[in-house]
Protein backbone atom coordinates (compact mmCIF):
# COMPACT_ATOMS: atom_id res chain seq x y z
CA UNK A 1 0.00 0.00 0.00
CA UNK A 2 0.95 3.29 -0.23
CA UNK A 3 0.13 6.54 1.61
CA UNK A 4 -0.93 10.32 0.16
CA UNK A 5 0.51 12.67 2.38
CA UNK A 6 -1.12 16.59 2.12
CA UNK A 7 -1.38 19.59 4.22
CA UNK A 8 -4.41 21.81 4.18
CA UNK A 9 -5.89 24.68 6.86
CA UNK A 10 -9.05 23.48 8.66
CA UNK A 11 -11.81 25.29 6.15
CA UNK A 12 -10.70 22.32 3.97
CA UNK A 13 -10.36 19.43 6.11
CA UNK A 14 -14.01 17.71 5.16
CA UNK A 15 -13.65 18.65 1.39
CA UNK A 16 -10.58 16.98 0.89
CA UNK A 17 -11.53 13.91 2.63
CA UNK A 18 -14.36 13.52 0.71
CA UNK A 19 -12.59 14.08 -2.59
CA UNK A 20 -10.38 11.16 -1.40
CA UNK A 21 -12.97 8.69 -0.65
CA UNK A 22 -14.38 9.90 -4.15
CA UNK A 23 -10.97 8.76 -5.27
CA UNK A 24 -11.34 5.29 -3.94
CA UNK A 25 -9.22 5.92 -1.71
CA UNK A 26 -9.00 2.60 1.51
CA UNK A 27 -8.59 4.79 4.41
CA UNK A 28 -8.22 8.47 5.42
CA UNK A 29 -7.47 10.12 8.83
CA UNK A 30 -6.50 13.90 9.43
CA UNK A 31 -3.54 15.02 12.30
CA UNK A 32 -2.51 17.70 14.12
CA UNK A 33 0.41 18.69 11.67
CA UNK A 34 1.66 21.07 15.20
CA UNK A 35 1.71 17.65 17.33
CA UNK A 36 4.41 17.62 19.65
CA UNK A 37 5.02 21.42 19.65
CA UNK A 38 4.07 23.74 21.29
CA UNK A 39 1.77 25.01 18.49
CA UNK A 40 -0.50 21.38 19.26
CA UNK A 41 -3.98 21.98 20.05
CA UNK A 42 -6.44 19.46 21.99
CA UNK A 43 -9.31 18.89 19.34
CA UNK A 44 -12.03 16.93 21.55
CA UNK A 45 -15.78 16.94 21.63
CA UNK A 46 -17.97 15.63 24.97
CA UNK A 47 -18.67 11.76 24.93
CA UNK A 48 -21.50 10.52 22.17
CA UNK A 49 -20.73 14.22 20.37
CA UNK A 50 -18.52 15.27 17.19
CA UNK A 51 -15.52 17.07 18.04
CA UNK A 52 -16.05 20.93 17.91
CA UNK A 53 -13.90 21.33 15.14
CA UNK A 54 -13.49 19.03 11.99
CA UNK A 55 -9.53 19.47 11.76
CA UNK A 56 -6.59 21.67 13.56
CA UNK A 57 -5.53 24.99 11.67
CA UNK A 58 -2.56 22.86 10.26
CA UNK A 59 -3.86 19.17 9.18
CA UNK A 60 -2.09 16.31 7.77
CA UNK A 61 -4.12 14.19 6.05
CA UNK A 62 -3.30 10.85 5.24
CA UNK A 63 -4.93 8.32 2.21
CA UNK A 64 -4.14 5.00 1.40
CA UNK A 65 -4.04 3.68 -1.68
CA UNK A 66 -3.65 -0.29 -3.12
CA UNK A 67 -0.60 1.15 -5.53
CA UNK A 68 1.94 4.04 -6.07
CA UNK A 69 0.36 5.07 -9.50
CA UNK A 70 -3.40 5.23 -8.03
CA UNK A 71 -1.73 7.46 -5.17
CA UNK A 72 0.39 9.66 -8.06
CA UNK A 73 -2.88 10.32 -10.04
CA UNK A 74 -4.96 10.93 -6.92
CA UNK A 75 -2.13 13.82 -5.95
CA UNK A 76 -2.42 15.02 -9.65
CA UNK A 77 -5.91 15.30 -9.85
CA UNK A 78 -6.31 17.00 -6.35
CA UNK A 79 -3.75 19.43 -7.12
CA UNK A 80 -5.89 20.97 -10.55
CA UNK A 81 -9.07 21.28 -7.89
CA UNK A 82 -10.01 25.42 -7.31
CA UNK A 83 -10.44 23.62 -3.44
CA UNK A 84 -6.89 22.70 -3.07
CA UNK A 85 -5.39 26.34 -3.27
CA UNK A 86 -3.57 26.76 0.32
CA UNK A 87 -3.03 22.91 0.49
CA UNK A 88 -0.40 21.08 -0.78
CA UNK A 89 1.20 17.29 -1.12
CA UNK A 90 3.49 16.23 1.05
CA UNK A 91 4.45 13.23 -0.67
CA UNK A 92 3.97 9.42 -1.51
CA UNK A 93 5.32 6.85 0.84
CA UNK A 94 5.15 2.77 0.35
CA UNK A 95 3.35 1.26 3.88
CA UNK A 96 4.55 -1.72 4.73
CA UNK A 97 2.60 -4.78 5.22
CA UNK A 98 0.42 -4.71 8.60
CA UNK A 99 -2.09 -7.07 10.28
CA UNK A 100 -4.22 -3.84 10.64
CA UNK A 101 -6.69 -6.20 12.78
CA UNK A 102 -4.25 -7.11 15.04
CA UNK A 103 -2.44 -3.93 15.17
CA UNK A 104 -6.12 -2.36 15.99
CA UNK A 105 -6.96 -4.86 18.69
CA UNK A 106 -3.52 -3.96 20.25
CA UNK A 107 -4.62 -0.52 21.29
CA UNK A 108 -7.62 -1.54 23.66
CA UNK A 109 -6.30 -3.12 26.82
CA UNK A 110 -8.68 -4.70 29.27
CA UNK A 111 -10.10 -1.72 31.46
CA UNK A 112 -10.25 -1.87 35.42
CA UNK A 113 -13.60 -0.66 37.05
CA UNK A 114 -12.58 -2.14 39.89
CA UNK A 115 -9.54 -4.47 41.35
CA UNK A 116 -12.36 -7.23 40.82
CA UNK A 117 -14.37 -5.47 38.16
CA UNK A 118 -12.96 -5.46 34.69
CA UNK A 119 -14.08 -4.48 30.60
CA UNK A 120 -12.26 -7.07 28.58
CA UNK A 121 -12.31 -7.21 25.16
CA UNK A 122 -12.88 -10.64 23.32
CA UNK A 123 -9.58 -10.87 22.11
CA UNK A 124 -7.76 -11.02 25.71
CA UNK A 125 -7.88 -13.37 28.96
CA UNK A 126 -9.21 -11.73 31.79
CA UNK A 127 -6.94 -10.14 34.47
CA UNK A 128 -6.35 -13.30 36.87
CA UNK A 129 -7.60 -10.41 39.80
CA UNK A 130 -11.31 -10.26 37.88
CA UNK A 131 -14.21 -11.74 39.26
CA UNK A 132 -16.88 -9.94 37.35
CA UNK A 133 -16.01 -8.88 33.86
CA UNK A 134 -18.49 -7.34 30.79
CA UNK A 135 -17.05 -8.45 27.32
CA UNK A 136 -17.42 -5.04 25.28
CA UNK A 137 -15.47 -4.46 22.02
CA UNK A 138 -14.84 -0.92 20.49
CA UNK A 139 -17.96 0.04 18.58
CA UNK A 140 -20.25 2.19 17.09
CA UNK A 141 -22.49 3.26 20.41
CA UNK A 142 -20.99 5.14 22.73
CA UNK A 143 -20.06 3.21 26.52
CA UNK A 144 -16.75 0.97 26.09
CA UNK A 145 -15.42 1.18 29.54
CA UNK A 146 -12.55 3.96 28.17
CA UNK A 147 -14.69 6.93 29.29
CA UNK A 148 -14.00 8.19 32.57
CA UNK A 149 -18.02 8.81 32.83
CA UNK A 150 -18.77 5.02 31.99
CA UNK A 151 -16.13 3.94 34.10
CA UNK A 152 -17.89 6.00 37.35
CA UNK A 153 -20.90 4.89 36.98
CA UNK A 154 -19.77 0.95 36.82
CA UNK A 155 -17.91 1.19 39.77
CA UNK A 156 -20.62 3.11 41.42
CA UNK A 157 -22.92 0.25 40.19
CA UNK A 158 -19.99 -2.18 42.00
CA UNK A 159 -20.51 -0.59 44.94
CA UNK A 160 -24.23 -0.46 45.07
CA UNK A 161 -25.48 -3.55 43.69
CA UNK A 162 -29.24 -4.29 43.42
CA UNK A 163 -30.28 -8.13 43.58
CA UNK A 164 -33.78 -8.39 42.35
CA UNK A 165 -34.22 -4.95 41.41
CA UNK A 166 -35.76 -3.48 38.42
CA UNK A 167 -32.92 -1.07 36.57
CA UNK A 168 -33.78 1.34 33.44
CA UNK A 169 -30.46 2.95 31.67
CA UNK A 170 -31.48 5.68 29.82
CA UNK A 171 -29.52 6.33 26.68
CA UNK A 172 -28.13 2.67 27.14
CA UNK A 173 -25.35 3.58 24.03
CA UNK A 174 -23.43 0.19 24.11
CA UNK A 175 -25.67 -1.04 26.88
CA UNK A 176 -22.95 -1.35 29.47
CA UNK A 177 -24.01 0.00 31.93
CA UNK A 178 -27.53 -2.12 32.07
CA UNK A 179 -25.20 -5.38 31.51
CA UNK A 180 -23.37 -4.20 34.73
CA UNK A 181 -26.29 -4.12 36.73
CA UNK A 182 -27.05 -7.30 35.36
CA UNK A 183 -23.43 -8.61 36.43
CA UNK A 184 -24.20 -6.99 40.05
CA UNK A 185 -28.03 -9.28 40.75
CA UNK A 186 -30.14 -6.72 38.58
CA UNK A 187 -33.01 -9.03 37.11
CA UNK A 188 -35.47 -6.44 35.16
CA UNK A 189 -33.42 -4.35 33.33
CA UNK A 190 -34.81 -2.00 30.08
CA UNK A 191 -32.44 -0.04 27.93
CA UNK A 192 -33.48 2.32 25.96
CA UNK A 193 -31.74 4.61 23.46
CA UNK A 194 -32.76 7.58 20.63
CA UNK A 195 -30.68 5.57 17.90
CA UNK A 196 -32.02 2.68 17.14
CA UNK A 197 -28.19 1.95 16.31
CA UNK A 198 -27.27 1.80 20.05
CA UNK A 199 -30.50 -0.24 20.72
CA UNK A 200 -28.90 -3.13 18.30
CA UNK A 201 -25.60 -2.21 20.01
CA UNK A 202 -26.85 -2.78 23.27
CA UNK A 203 -28.79 -5.99 22.20
CA UNK A 204 -25.68 -8.01 20.70
CA UNK A 205 -23.66 -7.24 23.27
CA UNK A 206 -25.83 -7.89 26.07
CA UNK A 207 -26.05 -11.56 24.40
CA UNK A 208 -22.47 -11.58 24.25
CA UNK A 209 -22.63 -11.62 27.74
CA UNK A 210 -25.69 -13.93 28.68
CA UNK A 211 -27.78 -11.10 29.87
CA UNK A 212 -31.11 -11.02 29.60
CA UNK A 213 -32.64 -7.15 29.12
CA UNK A 214 -35.32 -5.59 27.49
CA UNK A 215 -33.58 -3.13 24.76
CA UNK A 216 -35.61 -0.59 22.87
CA UNK A 217 -36.10 3.53 22.18
CA UNK A 218 -37.42 5.56 24.94
CA UNK A 219 -41.19 4.32 25.18
CA UNK A 220 -40.26 1.18 26.13
CA UNK A 221 -39.60 2.17 30.05
CA UNK A 222 -42.77 2.32 31.87
CA UNK A 223 -43.69 2.42 35.27
CA UNK A 224 -40.87 3.22 38.22
CA UNK A 225 -37.64 1.53 39.09
CA UNK A 226 -34.92 1.42 42.05
CA UNK A 227 -32.23 2.47 39.80
CA UNK A 228 -32.08 4.60 36.86
CA UNK A 229 -28.95 5.70 34.90
CA UNK A 230 -28.45 8.28 32.58
CA UNK A 231 -24.58 8.93 31.00
CA UNK A 232 -25.89 11.74 28.41
CA UNK A 233 -24.34 15.26 28.57
CA UNK A 234 -25.47 17.69 30.48
CA UNK A 235 -28.04 19.06 28.45
CA UNK A 236 -30.06 16.81 27.81
CA UNK A 237 -29.43 15.45 31.35
CA UNK A 238 -31.03 18.95 32.39
CA UNK A 239 -34.02 18.93 30.00
CA UNK A 240 -35.00 15.29 31.09
CA UNK A 241 -34.86 16.12 34.97
CA UNK A 242 -38.75 15.82 35.22
CA UNK A 243 -38.59 12.65 33.00
CA UNK A 244 -35.70 10.72 34.56
CA UNK A 245 -37.11 11.29 38.69
CA UNK A 246 -40.54 10.28 37.78
CA UNK A 247 -39.25 7.06 36.88
CA UNK A 248 -37.28 6.25 39.80
CA UNK A 249 -39.11 4.70 42.69
CA UNK A 250 -39.54 6.53 46.09
CA UNK A 251 -36.64 5.90 47.46
CA UNK A 252 -34.78 4.89 45.12
CA UNK A 253 -31.60 6.21 43.14
CA UNK A 254 -30.77 8.52 40.33
CA UNK A 255 -27.43 8.20 38.85
CA UNK A 256 -26.31 11.23 36.59
CA UNK A 257 -23.02 11.25 34.15
CA UNK A 258 -22.02 13.18 31.36
CA UNK A 259 -21.40 15.80 33.35
CA UNK A 260 -18.36 18.48 33.87
CA UNK A 261 -17.26 19.87 37.32
CA UNK A 262 -18.46 22.79 35.74
CA UNK A 263 -21.89 22.07 35.78
CA UNK A 264 -22.22 20.61 38.58
CA UNK A 265 -23.84 23.48 39.96
CA UNK A 266 -26.34 23.91 36.68
CA UNK A 267 -27.14 20.07 37.80
CA UNK A 268 -28.28 20.89 40.79
CA UNK A 269 -30.35 23.66 40.03
CA UNK A 270 -31.88 21.72 37.80
CA UNK A 271 -32.77 18.60 39.69
CA UNK A 272 -33.44 20.94 42.99
CA UNK A 273 -38.05 21.01 42.43
CA UNK A 274 -37.51 16.60 41.96
CA UNK A 275 -34.13 15.74 44.22
CA UNK A 276 -30.99 16.65 46.09
CA UNK A 277 -28.22 16.32 43.45
CA UNK A 278 -24.67 15.48 45.38
CA UNK A 279 -21.41 14.57 43.43
CA UNK A 280 -20.26 10.90 44.42
CA UNK A 281 -17.15 10.76 41.88
CA UNK A 282 -15.01 12.38 39.74
CA UNK A 283 -12.11 11.61 37.68
CA UNK A 284 -10.20 13.90 35.09
CA UNK A 285 -12.70 16.81 34.89
CA UNK A 286 -16.08 14.44 34.86
CA UNK A 287 -18.14 14.19 37.65
CA UNK A 288 -20.86 11.74 38.76
CA UNK A 289 -23.84 13.30 40.30
CA UNK A 290 -26.26 11.08 42.76
CA UNK A 291 -30.11 11.45 44.16
CA UNK A 292 -31.88 9.69 46.21
CA UNK A 293 -35.54 10.62 45.10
Amino acid sequence: MFELSLMCPEDRVETLSDALEALDALSVSVEDADAQTDAERALFGEPGMPAPAGGWQRSRVLALFPAEAVADEAAQLLSAQDFFEGCRVLGIQAVPDQDWVRLTQSQFEPVEITPEFWIVPTWHEPPAAARQIIRLDPGLAFGTGTHPTTRMCLRWIARNPQPGQRVLDYGCGSGILAIGAARYGATEIDAVDIDPAAVESTVQNAEANGVTLNAGLPELAQGTYPLVLANILATPLKVLAPLLCAYVTRGGNLVLAGILERQADELKAAYAPYAKLDVADSEDGWILMTARV
